[in-house]
């Protein structure tokens, strides 16, 4: 049997066929937004996209997924008892990115394994820095996510909303410092990598207090 085609992103190896469908894209993009030729490429064809479902114990939610990522009920699933503060991140796909006008979908590849594993370290690292957290979500989305869908959402529930505010500022920073997850971006141009790509870091190295320039 033949082995699967592939190539290197950033280091990682990432199947052709991933490549190959994001060409489809370019060249058969009618009508340019269509949520329908989004899914097709993706591989979901027809079929209904589905709904994450939360832990049933515990006060950890990580996750790498193709499905829609469950924004209401992850907030819902991250009040406690204990917390008065819930903060929630979600990143969505927006119409441009830099130098890139028109954006009208976005590809998202992640090695998952070690991308889990990556989010796993980040949850740690956030209690480790903040004690008193009560529950940490961190979902991320593959696949075609067409405009105003989330892409990525970090929730954090405390007693208090200045941790909360903090660990979750840190854990969207270190998702996107140290998680191996990469975006491929169409636009009314053409078609590419994302251009905010950077080396991987350790969540450990991610600053707590760092309020950034603004990244694509």
């Amino acid at each position: 049997m033949r082995g699967k085609r592939t190539t290197r992103v950033l280091g990682f190896v990432v199947p052709l066929t991933t490549l190959h469908k994001w060409e489809m894209v370019v060249k058969y993009r009618r009508p340019r937004t269509s949520r329908a030729l989004a899914l097709w490429v993706s591989g979901l064809g027809t079929a209904t996209l589905r709904t994450m479902h939360a832990p049933a114990d515990g006060n950890t939610w990580i996750g790498i997924t193709a499905d829609v990522l469950p924004v209401g009920l992850a907030y819902e699933w991250s009040v406690r008892p204990a917390c008065g503060a819930v903060v929630l991140f979600s990143g969505t796909v927006r119409d441009h990115a830099e130098g890139r006008a028109g954006v009208q979908s976005l590809t998202y590849e992640a090695y998952e394994e070690q991308a889990e594993a990556k989010m796993a370290e980040i949850e740690a690292e956030i209690r480790v820095r903040w004690p008193d957290i009560g529950s940490v979500v961190l979902l991320h989305r593959t696949g075609v996510l067409v405009l105003g869908e989330s892409s990525v959402i970090v929730v954090v529930s405390s007693p208090h909303r200045p941790e909360a505010f903090e660990a979750a500022r840190f854990g969207i920073d270190a998702v996107k410092a140290s998680v191996p997850i990469w975006k491929h971006e169409v636009w009314d141009g053409g078609s590419d990598w994302g251009t905010g790509a950077q080396a991987l870091s350790d969540a450990s190295s991610v600053s707590a207090s760092s309020a950034g320039e603004p990244t694509s």
